[in-house]
């Protein structure tokens, strides 16, 4: 598959290269605001919130 990508994109190989950096950019960008919010919507239960202890039932 990336092969595949990789033979559509225009250009020399900096070109290519740029291209998909900007590509895999723009997929996280919408990863993290629409796709990670509405999965987070599902699963409410699965994160805490403010419910967090840090250190605790460490005995020194």
């Amino acid at each position: 598959m990336y092969g595949a990508l990789w033979r559509v994109l225009p250009g020399p190989w900096p070109v290519k290269l740029l291209l998909l950096l900007i590509l895999i950019a723009a997929v996280l960008a919408a990863l993290v605001i629409w796709v990670f919010p509405w999965v987070d919507s599902f699963l409410p239960g699965l994160l805490l919130e403010g419910d967090v202890t840090i250190g605790a039932g460490i005995t020194g």
